[in-house]
């Protein structure tokens, strides 16, 4: 495909670091692209709907559930990676309005040239951090799901990581719109908890979504956390433990609480 330059590089001024798209042996239109030698994103140029990362399919499920199958939405990314939800959301929901925030102008420059997006795809780019980038759109741009994957250990930007953040992201959203983070932690979960207690006091109701070893504490992994805007809809527990990845499970209400603490 045009643009594709397998082992293709480019050196990232915000962090020093190198990042690479390779072709993933293993699938076919499949790429990967990896920040200072760890791997990011992966993304099926052949089918984006197909998500390969098992956190990122469960932020796909939540989506799926945050307007009518089919409907398109109005999507705000922050951390954009290699847009492989973004590519998603155009697969499953055609002429969604999509905005992508990254802090690095080269990396989002990069996955644009060397992996271009499906055909049809309405994406407005913003470079820049997360919270400011935020404050700067359009007043009136509202937004049917938020989603926030910046966070990757303990050490999260704390103005990110905090409630006045989620305050002013929620005020983002439309009546049916969702606040999806995921949060990337290390045993003990203390990043996980405090997030939880911050998006409580913001939204109306917050979900925890993973699979289920990683609510035993003793684990690194990911927990995707939902804030709605109503009470947690039931009905989206037993879809999302069915949908998955297996073995999968969801904590909401006072199910949360033991997590929370």
């Amino acid at each position: 495909m045009a643009g594709q330059q397998p082992g293709a590089s480019r050196f990232l001024r915000t962090t020093g670091q190198h990042a690479v798209i390779e072709p993933d042996p293993f699938t076919d239109g499949g790429f990967v692209l990896s920040i200072g030698g760890a791997e990011q994103s992966h993304v099926n140029l052949a089918d984006p709907a197909d998500i390969f990362y098992e956190y990122l399919r469960r932020i796909g499920h939540v989506v799926d559930l945050a307007a009518p199958w089919g409907e398109p939405i109005t999507a705000l990314h922050l951390g954009a990676g290699a847009l492989t939800l973004a590519r998603y959301i155009q697969a499953t929901r055609p002429g969604s309005v999509q905005y992508a925030v990254e802090l690095e102008r080269e990396l989002l420059d990069f996955v644009l040239a060397q992996l271009p997006l499906p055909e049809g795809t309405e994406l407005h780019p913003v470079i820049g951090d997360a919270r400011d980038a935020l404050a700067g759109l359009p007043a009136d741009l509202r937004f049917d799901v938020v989603i926030l994957d910046i966070f990757s250990g303990p050490e999260a930007p704390e103005h990110i990581a905090c409630t006045g953040f989620y305050q002013e992201a929620a005020a983002r959203l439309t009546p049916r719109g969702v606040l999806i983070v995921n949060v990337g932690d290390e045993p003990g979960l203390t990043l996980v908890r405090s997030q939880i207690a911050a998006m409580r006091r913001t939204m109306a109701d917050v979900s925890a979504f993973a699979e289920a070893g990683m609510f035993t504490g003793r684990y690194p992994g990911n927990i995707i956390l939902t804030g709605t805007q109503g009470p947690w809809p039931e009905v989206w527990t037993a879809a999302l433990t069915a949908r998955g990845p297996h073995p999968a499970r969801l904590l909401a209400g006072v199910d949360l609480d033991a997590l929370a603490g």
